[in-house]
C-alpha cells in the first residue's frame, strides 16, 4: 500500500491542511460513501413524511444539522486515521468488554432498524412497479451478497458512489415541483415545538441525519482502505463536502413533498405507503418520469445504506472479537466477518417480507437512532479525548463547541423521540 507524507492538517490553524489533487483523490471514500448511506431510504421516507405534514417546516432543521454531522463524522475519521481502531475496539480496550457490549448492542439495534428500513424502501419500489415485497427483497439481498462476497474495498466503495450518485436526482424533483418562494419564506421559521407530532417528525429526520451505524462505519472502513494520518486533511474535506451535499438532498425531499402537499400544518397528508411518496414526485416530473427517478434515488441510497449497515456490523464483531477482517479476504478466509454480513442481511430480508407497513417502520427506525444518539456520541466524544495522540487531539475551543453541539443534538434527540410518542 503507498502511502504519502505527511500532511499539515494537524497543524494548529490549518483545520484543512494542505494536499495535492492526486492526495484527495486517494482519500475520497469512506466519508463520501457513508454520507451518501446517510441519505438513504429511511431519510427520504422521514423528509418526505415531514413535507407532507408540515410543509416546509423541516427545511431549516435540516442544515441546522449539518454542523452535528461534520463533527460526529470528522471525529470517527480522525479516531480511525490515528489509531488504526474501530469504535468497539477502542472501548473494548479503555473502558473493558462490558461496555463494549453495550455499545455493541446500541449499534446492533441501529443497524437491524436502518436495514429494515433500506430492504423496505426497495421492496415499496418493487411494489410500485408491481412485484411483491419478498420478491424485490430476495433480488436485492442477492445483489449485495454477490457485490461483498466477490469485492475488495476499493470495488465495493466504487459500486456504492455509483448506486448513491443516483440521489441526485431528488435535487431535480425539488426544483421541478416548483415550491412557492412566499410559502417557504413564511414556514422556515414556523417551528411548532409544542405539537407531538412535528416532534415526532423532527427526531425521525434527526435520527437519519446523524446515525450511529454511519459513525462506526467511517472510522472502520477509512482503516480498511489504508488512510492514515498523512491523509486527514483530505478526509475532512470530503466530510464536510458529504455532510452538505447531504442535507441538502434531504431538504429536497422535504421541499418536493411539501410543493406537492401544502395544506394546512398538523392537517396534511399521511403517508402510509411507498408509493403515497411517488405521488409526490410524479407530480413535479410526471407519472412515468417522476416514478422512474424516484425509483433511481431511493433504490440507490437504500443499495448503499444496506451495504455500509452490514460492514459495519461485521467490522464491529470482528472488533469484538479481536479478530480483524478486510473486503479483500474471501469468504472462507475470514467466515465470521462474511457470517456476520449475511446472519443480519438475512434477518432484515425476512422481516420485511413479513409485509409490515414500510413508511411507518422508517420513520419508527430514525426515532430509535435518536433515542440511541446520547449513548454513540458520548463514547466517541470520551475515546477521542483520551485516545488521540498530540497534534490530532480534542482539545481548546473547538472540543467546548463539539461536547456543545453533541449535548444538544443529543438532548434535542431523545426529547423530541420521548414526547413525539407520547
Amino acid at each position: 500500500m503507498t502511502h504519502f507524507v505527511k500532511s499539515d492538517a494537524d497543524v494548529p490553524g490549518r483545520f484543512f491542511g494542505r494536499m495535492t489533487w492526486r492526495e484527495l483523490a486517494f482519500a475520497i471514500g469512506p466519508g463520501l460513501v457513508v454520507m451518501l448511506a446517510d441519505t438513504e431510504a429511511g431519510s427520504v421516507i422521514a423528509a418526505a413524511q415531514g413535507g407532507a405534514e408540515w410543509g416546509y417546516r423541516l427545511v431549516l432543521p435540516q442544515f441546522a444539522l449539518i454542523p452535528a454531522l461534520f463533527m460526529a463524522q470528522e471525529l470517527a475519521a480522525r479516531l480511525g486515521l490515528t489509531t488504526r481502531q474501530g469504535l468497539t475496539e477502542l472501548v473494548r480496550h479503555r473502558f473493558g468488554r462490558g461496555t463494549a457490549m453495550l455499545l455493541l448492542a446500541t449499534l446492533l439495534a441501529s443497524c437491524l432498524g436502518a436495514l429494515v428500513t433500506e430492504l423496505s424502501g426497495i421492496a415499496g419500489v418493487g411494489q410500485l412497479f408491481g412485484l411483491p415485497p419478498w420478491q424485490s427483497t430476495a433480488i436485492a439481498s442477492a445483489g449485495l451478497l454477490g457485490i461483498v462476497w466477490t469485492g475488495s474495498y476499493r470495488s465495493v466503495e466504487r459500486v456504492a458512489i455509483a448506486v448513491g450518485l443516483c440521489e441526485l436526482s431528488f435535487i431535480v424533483l425539488a426544483w421541478l415541483a416548483r415550491p412557492s418562494p412566499a410559502e417557504m419564506a413564511a414556514q422556515l421559521l414556523d417551528i411548532p415545538m409544542a405539537d407531538r407530532g412535528y416532534l415526532y417528525l423532527l427526531a425521525a429526520n434527526l435520527g437519519t441525519c446523524v446515525i450511529p451505524w454511519a459513525i462506526f462505519y467511517q472510522q472502520s472502513a477509512s482503516i480498511d482502505k489504508g488512510l492514515t494520518r498523512a491523509n486527514m486533511a483530505a478526509a475532512r474535506i470530503e466530510t464536510l463536502v458529504g455532510a452538505v451535499l447531504c442535507q441538502i438532498v434531504t431538504a429536497a425531499v422535504v421541499i418536493a413533498a411539501a410543493a406537492a402537499f401544502h395544506d394546512a400544518p398538523g392537517s396534511g397528508h399521511a403517508l402510509d405507503r411507498v408509493g403515497d411518496i411517488a405521488d409526490a414526485f410524479t407530480m413535479a416530473a410526471g407519472p412515468l418520469a417522476g416514478r422512474a427517478v424516484f425509483a433511481f434515488g431511493l433504490s440507490g441510497g437504500a443499495m448503499v445504506a444496506a451495504i455500509v449497515v452490514c460492514l459495519t456490523v461485521a467490522w464491529a464483531f470482528g472488533e469484538m472479537s479481536g479478530v480483524r477482517h478486510a473486503l479483500s479476504q474471501k469468504p472462507t478466509r475470514a467466515p465470521w466477518f462474511h457470517g456476520a454480513f449475511t446472519a443480519v442481511l438475512a434477518v432484515g430480508a425476512a422481516f420485511v417480507a413479513s409485509g409490515a407497513n414500510l413508511v411507518r417502520l422508517s420513520v419508527a427506525a430514525g426515532v430509535l437512532n435518536a433515542l440511541l444518539l446520547p449513548i454513540v456520541l458520548g463514547f466517541l466524544y470520551r475515546v477521542a479525548w483520551r485516545e488521540l495522540p498530540q497534534g490530532m487531539c480534542l482539545r481548546g475551543a473547538y472540543a467546548g463547541a463539539v461536547a456543545v453541539v453533541f449535548l444538544l443534538t443529543s438532548s434535542l434527540g431523545v426529547y423530541a423521540a420521548i414526547v413525539g410518542m407520547l
